[in-house]
């Protein structure tokens, strides 16, 4: 099996989650059609790497908000333990203060189903995903375990798909919004533009 997803529609799913220090028990995907989806994988609650990567989501939040995208994180730990979690301050290794949903995949379903699984140590990877308003995934990628996402690319990539979305024009290496994009002109040729 492939574990390339770009093009294909997101795996559907409906898992526990906490959202704003309550449990949602159908907590669901489809609910967020019409809106560009940031979805990350993180391997464990109470860890390293994890709550920087959660509280630099939430710092970013407002940007994300700004384009029309929801930030929905995901893990294989029990609900409890998210809600645990987000009560934890940051000084004590917590995430509290961290509003955005945290999805349950206790049983491991949803990061198989998003190939993130490592099936060793039975967590999953630092897989993100952004999937657009139809629900159909255009950005992945995967990081090992020890590497942190950067928020900055994220949003760079998120500023680059709607681009693409509203306007059809393509954006080379290293393109922020409002840097030129390219299009091909009538004789086949790329030309630069604003």
């Amino acid at each position: 099996m492939s574990m390339l997803l770009m093009g294909q529609p997101a795996p559907t799913f409906s898992a526990k989650a906490v959202v704003q220090g309550k449990i949602v028990p159908n907590f669901s995907l489809g609910s967020f059609l019409g809106k560009y989806v940031v979805f990350f994988f993180y391997p464990l609650d109470f860890t390293f790497v994890c709550p920087t990567e959660l509280h630099a989501f939430q710092e970013n939040l407002a940007k994300f908000e700004q384009r029309g995208a929801e930030v929905i994180g995901c893990s294989v730990d029990s609900c409890y333990s998210h809600l645990a979690w987000t009560n934890t301050p940051k000084a004590k290794g917590g995430v509290e203060g961290v509003t955005y949903p945290l999805i349950s995949d206790l049983n491991k379903s949803i990061a198989k189903s998003y190939h993130v699984l490592d099936e060793k140590e039975g967590i999953a990877y630092r897989g993100l995903f952004i999937i657009d308003p139809e629900g159909v995934i255009r950005h992945q990628q995967i990081n090992d375990f020890a590497i942190g996402r950067s928020i900055d690319e994220t949003l760079r990539i998120l500023d680059a798909l709607i681009f693409h979305k509203n306007n059809g024009d393509v954006c080379p290496a290293n393109w922020h919004k409002g840097d030129k994009a390219m299009r091909a002109n009538a004789e086949g040729l790329v030309q630069f533009f604003t």
